[in-house]
Formats: C-alpha cells, structure tokens, sequence
C-alpha cells in the first residue's frame, strides 16, 4: 500500500437534516472534495466521523462507498475499533475484505484492560489481518495512554506501522518519533509543529473545513518554507484552537458546512453549538473566507 503521510482527512461523516439517515450523495460529494484539494488520505468512521454514533451496517456501507469511490486515488483508512477483540478482529476482517489499505484501532476502551490486555488485544487483531494498523491513542476518551514505551513493544508486531497521536503533549509526540515508529498527529493545534519535529503527516478532522489549506500547508513544511508555512497557520490557528476547546465534531460539522460543503448535522445526542458558541466559530472562520 502507499505510505501514509500528509493530510489524512478524519472524514466528517454526512447525514440528512434528521441526523438519522447517512446521505450517500453528500458522502461521495464530500469526498470528491478532499481529492479536489490534495488530501493524501481519508478515514472513515473516525472520531471526527461520528463512529461512536453509527450503527454496523452504516460502518460497513461507509467502507464500501468510500473504497469504491476514491477507486484508488488515495489510501483510504477504515477504523474498526471494537471493545472486544473478537468484535475488533471481524470489523478488521471486514474492512480489509472491502479493501481498505490501512486500519485504525483504538484500544480497548470503557473499564478496559492494563497493558497486557491491550498488547493481547492488538497482537491478536495483527496475526488475523494482512492490512497495516494505525494505532490510535486519545487518552482523554478511550482512558488508556499508548505510551512511547507500549508503542515500542507494539511496533514488534507484524502490520503494526503508525499511530495517530491525539493525545495533544508535544513533549509526548516527540518521545513517540523517538521509537522510529510513524506518527500522524491528530491534535489539531499542534499541527504545523508536529510535522516540524518528524511527524511523518497529520490524521485532521479540521480538514473537513480547510482542506486546501491543510494541503498547502504541509507542502510548505515538507518544502522547508516554515516561515510562510506559519504564516498560513496563523489564518488557521483561531478555527483549529476552537475546535480543540469545544465539542469538536459539532464544531467541525457546522463550519464544513458554512463552508459550503454540506456534510449535515451531528447525530443525537449531540447538539448544535450554542448562538454564543457559533458566533465564536464564525469569526475565527473569517481568516479562511
């Protein structure tokens, strides 16, 4: 498969005006969109994709869709991520049936286990799959922290090659590249310094809203051009730093669709920003317009 690196969207996943029905017109819309601006990859059902919320048969069609349609373009992420390892391992299997060129699996979250449970737990999803795993580490929701060291055992196994760090510690992030394993930064304000310390690309959610600037921003970066780069990254910082501060995929939803890709609202329980809220969010967002 194609490394990945670079902008790998967390795709918003796009539902009707209800929040109950996936609108396959606007998926596929929307990820022609990404492909219009130069993303280098795409995950579905990511966090930013509402996974928690969406039922099995709505994963599955999300796969298929996206595989089929993207036809190849760039990799395409799917995350399988299951309590149990039996359930992680038939989601991974699926998934990688359809064709998804990399997997990315949280560890086992809700009263999950210590370290040995969770090096039990990938190592068993690692020897029933081909497909290459992107370890997923967001301490501050799953409750378990992939650290430096737990990566380094886990870069052991067959298929185990990256991890999306969200856990937002620069110091944590540069600990990880240490391991010489690969790291896709997944906290959206450190962006541009990830990248700068060694992060091989991002896993952004906010790509949904800024796609060509997160594309040109990482040509910058990759180019040697920092100082333009965080001349950019000065007009994106404001929307990133809110995203980060407030209910994020509301926030991602809402300003992907000011910004005229209509992807719809989030799915109940999760409620729009508030008036004082979106205010907020718009004025941050007039940097990009």
């Amino acid at each position: 498969m194609a490394e990945l690196h670079g902008v790998v969207a967390a795709l918003s996943t796009p539902f009707d005006e209800t929040g109950e029905a996936l609108d396959e017109g606007a998926l596929r819309t929307h990820l022609d969109a990404m492909l219009e601006a130069g993303v280098h990859g795409i995950v579905l059902c990511a966090g930013t994709g509402e996974f928690a919320y969406l039922r099995e048969d709505e994963k599955t069609r999300i796969f298929e869709i996206g595989i089929n349609h993207v036809d190849g373009r760039v990799p395409i992420v799917a995350q399988t991520s299951a309590i149990n390892t039996v359930d992680a391992i038939e989601k991974s299997k699926r998934a990688e049936g359809v064709g998804a060129a990399a997997l990315m699996i949280l560890p086992p979250y809700f009263e999950g286990p210590g370290t040995d449970g969770v090096l039990y737990h990938y190592e068993a999803i690692a020897k029933a799959v081909s497909t290459p795993i992107v370890l997923y580490n967001i301490p501050q929701h799953s409750d378990f922290d992939i650290t430096p060291e737990i990566y380094a055992r886990l870069l052991e196994f067959d298929n185990i090659e990256y991890i999306k760090d969200s856990k937002g510690d620069m110091v944590n992030l540069q600990q990880l590249i240490r391991t010489g394993g690969k790291v896709l930064s997944g906290a959206d304000p450190l962006a541009p310094f990830a990248l700068m310390a060694g992060a091989v690309g991002w896993i952004w959610g906010a790509a949904n809203v800024m796609p060509r600037e997160t594309v040109r921003l990482y040509d910058l970066i990759a180019g040697g051009k920092h100082g333009e780069a965080l001349e950019l990254w000065r007009r994106m910082e404001p929307a990133n730093l809110f995203f980060w501060t407030h209910g994020y995929n509301v926030g991602v939803k809402q300003a992907t669709n000011y910004m005229g890709r209509p992807v719809g609202p989030c799915r109940k329980p999760t409620l729009p920003l508030s008036d004082a809220e979106w205010a907020e969010l718009k004025a941050a967002l007039e940097p990009l317009r």
